[in-house]
């Protein structure tokens, strides 16, 4: 298992490469930087200009900077963000835990949801239960996230009844801890049902073919001659076969979430990673945006090596096919 982990790990190295180069140069072919608006200001002297671009390194190649910044991020240092006046890496940190927040609960809400119709739609395959939760899978599918973003804000502006933005209140820091966390969770409920309603259609579709093929294996007619009650049958045998495929695209679900999240988060105006990004890339702040990528890379990468973990755990014949 540890070797299985290690190999996941390496095979991070050229992919953060890779997109980080990408993105280096994407930037480079812009004309502008973090340091146009000051141009532009009267009071501040062309020397001035000149001393900042070569202490940010903006008078070399964008190749030469590149690998500057690489040879910085080896040895822990991500920049520093002119727009902000603060560090990468503390940026970072504060708006990390905020998208992790959001993901982890609509992946939660996705999850609970999903799989318990998916399972039901299987079991009574064709009912009346069955199409109706086909039905509502398909009209999720259609309304694009930002589109349901665009709603909640709207719902929230006419009702009053949610947050129209932010991840606390402006008291927050005067409540008691069981109230901070009450707060948090109540600035979390639209933007975790918008973020979520697209992977419950997905996941539940997955789950409900899953299930029906697990249904027809021989081990379920072998299980079923034994006298097993059909509930063990059904949930202790069936369902862990079946939530293998489910299991497997958790990276792809994680994948779906930060893209998600990077719209949501805008329209919504919740402070995580995808906001940060937006606003960084407005405003030419490269090492934001490439610390950004990174962490991004990061968790979508994270959320691969869990999902491969659970299927190991779950399945150990896949570690031995590694």
């Amino acid at each position: 298992m540890i070797l299985f982990i290690l190999r996941r790990l390496l095979a991070l190295i050229p992919l953060l490469l890779g997109v980080t180069f990408m993105v280096f140069f994407l930037m480079s072919l812009t004309q502008t930087n973090y340091l146009t608006p000051l141009k532009a200001e009267r009071d501040i002297s062309p020397q001035m200009i000149e001393a900042l671009e070569k202490k940010f390194g903006l008078d070399k190649p964008w190749y030469e900077r590149y690998f500057l910044w690489l040879n910085n991020v080896l040895h822990g240092d991500f920049g520093y963000s002119w727009i902000y006046k603060m560090s990468v890496i503390e940026l970072l940190m504060q708006r990390v835990q905020a998208t992790l927040l959001l993901n982890l609960s609509s992946l939660l809400l996705a999850w609970c949801i999903a799989i318990p119709i998916g399972v039901l739609s299987a079991i009574y395959k064709d009912s009346l239960l069955d199409r109706l939760s086909s039905f509502l899978a398909y009209i999720s599918i259609s309304f694009p996230e930002f589109f349901l973003a665009l709603l909640a804000v709207y719902f929230a502006a006419r009702t009053g009844w949610f947050p129209i933005g932010g991840l606390t209140s402006i008291e927050y820091p005067f409540l008691s801890p069981i109230d901070k966390l009450v707060d948090i969770a109540y600035h979390l409920v639209l933007p975790t049902v918008v973020l979520g309603i697209g992977g419950i259609a997905n996941m539940m579709r997955i789950m409900r073919g899953s299930f029906l093929d697990a249904i027809r294996a021989d081990y379920v007619l072998t299980a079923r001659a034994k006298g097993l009650p059909e509930n063990v049958v059904m949930f202790r045998h069936v369902l862990r076969n079946a939530i293998n495929p489910l299991i497997s695209t958790f990276g792809y679900v994680i994948a779906g979430l930060l893209s998600g999240s990077l719209l949501v988060e805008n329209i919504m105006n919740y402070p995580g990673i995808g906001q940060l990004i937006y606003s960084a890339l407005m405003k030419q702040d490269q090492f934001v945006v490439l610390g950004s990528v990174v962490f991004s890379c990061l968790l979508l990468v994270l959320g691969n090596l869990i999902a491969d973990i659970l299927l190991a755990w779950v399945d150990p014949r896949i570690v031995h096919h590694e």
